[in-house]
């Protein structure tokens, strides 16, 4: 059984045994959150594609408008859970429990850090590369884990390395985050090779700094009749995942009424089925009194209230399967197990975007054109890297980079360094890079 006094831990990964002298009254998670937003990878979610193509006329949500709309929800959810476990046990008001909704914040700015350009299309083609492309032919040459981990490449494992490797020139342990904070974005703990699905936690090259975590916080290893590595998962990761599940559901529906994907009056059926008769008499009051005649302007209250129904009621799953959390034994995400009304309105929103929004035009479009962009850099950067004193592969190997080790004599460390250089890429400079090594455009000189 975890237990929250461990299990909220402000010691650093790589500082260990080094004590900073500070010079505010920060916390540490406080500081997690500052050197977050303050750097580069963050910055780059910007031109990151979330579900539609980078906005034109109208604008809707990037992975950075994405990601703290996420945190400022997480730091909702998070609050709420510390303030029921302060009522429940006294003795935590004066420990680091009252920080949950910072550490959940953080996470949550943190949990898109590590997606390639172009969302899934781009994690698909880096992928179908290593299984479909040229790169089949690698396989005899690495390790059955690595092989694994770049066959099954994931944006969340990804994120777990972008912020503990210790890049070229880097300090040890990446970002030097928090355990807790490293904990919350954690959502599959278990490697590649140790996989039943698609989806795991984090590469080869970043087990140990795992396990180095999980020691710390009492994460437990679970037992398995097969013998796999497979780890409870990490209480505040729930919490992270139920604001990121809230966040892209509703916001997708708002961008997809913008964009006249839904109607308004698809859009409203939508968000009221969270709601019973006297709530939604109550919210239609208040549309009334407020004056509220324009159509977004509806939509965007609307969701403000879908958004706090959410979060009131993962809160209550969660306090209400604390027990189970902290067992291990909690199956699922706290959507799946809210009250009926919410979690079969949620599962209809799911429906209708799969059906409408995921397989529109637009999506499909830069889905097909961003796999393109990603399959062409992988094949044109790993052919680089086996034949480097070749004059074209010396002016690709030119672009990138510093803190990548793409000159290692080891080819597992050149791949990951090729993986690294792509998926760091917003969207618009794989765009940029893909036109100039092709020569479809030249730079103006």
């Amino acid at each position: 059984m975890m237990n929250w006094n461990q299990l909220i831990s402000n010691c650093r990964l790589g500082q260990e045994h080094r004590h900073l002298e500070r010079h505010d009254d920060r916390t540490e998670f406080k500081r997690d959150y500052d050197r977050l937003i303050f750097s580069a990878p963050f910055r780059r979610l910007q031109n990151k594609t979330q579900v539609f193509p980078l906005p034109g006329s109208i604008f809707v949500h990037n992975r950075l408008t994405h990601s703290l709309e996420v945190a400022s929800v997480g730091m909702s959810l998070g609050n709420d859970v510390a303030r029921h476990l302060c009522s429940k046990n006294r003795d935590f008001i004066d420990t680091m429990i009252p920080e949950i909704g910072q550490i959940v914040a953080t996470a949550c700015l943190a949990h898109d850090l590590g997606n390639p350009p172009f969302g899934h299309s781009g994690e698909k083609a880096i992928q179908t590369f290593f299984t479909e492309g040229k790169g089949v032919e690698l396989q005899q040459r690495v390790s059955t884990e690595f092989w694994s981990d770049i066959t099954r490449f994931d944006g969340n494992a990804n994120a777990f390395r972008l912020l503990t490797h210790s890049f070229k020139g880097r300090r040890k342990g990446g970002f030097a985050m928090t355990y807790s904070t490293l904990a919350s974005i954690v959502k599959y703990p278990f490697p590649s090779y140790h996989a039943t699905k698609k989806k795991f936690g984090f590469f080869t090259t970043e087990h140990d700094n795992y396990v180095t975590v999980a020691q710390e916080l009492g994460i437990p290893r679970l037992t398995t009749d097969d013998g796999s590595e497979r780890w409870a998962r990490y209480p505040l990761v729930y919490l992270v995942e139920a604001a990121d599940d809230i966040c892209y559901e509703i916001m997708d529906l708002e961008d997809a009424y913008k964009l006249k994907i839904l109607t308004f009056d698809e859009t409203v059926g939508l968000m009221m089925a969270f709601f019973d008769e006297t709530a939604k008499n109550k919210i239609a009051d208040r549309i009334g009194d407020e004056h509220l005649t324009d159509p977004n302007e509806k939509i965007q209250y609307l969701r403000a209230c879908v958004i706090g129904k959410l979060e009131n009621e993962c809160v209550k799953t969660f306090i209400d399967h604390e027990e189970e959390i902290l067992a291990g034994t909690f199956e699922g995400s706290l959507i799946e197990h809210m009250a009926p009304m919410q979690r079969d309105a949620y599962r209809k929103c799911t429906e209708i975007s799969k059906a409408r929004i995921y397989r529109s035009r637009p999506v499909l479009d830069v889905e097909l054109s961003g796999y393109r962009i990603m399959a062409t850099l992988m094949e044109l950067m790993v052919e680089a890297i086996e034949h480097p004193d070749r004059y074209y592969s010396q002016q690709l190997i030119g672009r990138v980079s510093s803190q990548y080790d793409i000159d290692s004599p080891d080819l597992e460390t050149r791949l990951m360094a090729v993986i690294d250089y792509i998926s760091g890429m917003t969207d618009v400079y794989a765009l940029d890079v893909y036109q100039k090594i092709c020569g479809i455009s030249l730079p103006i000189i």
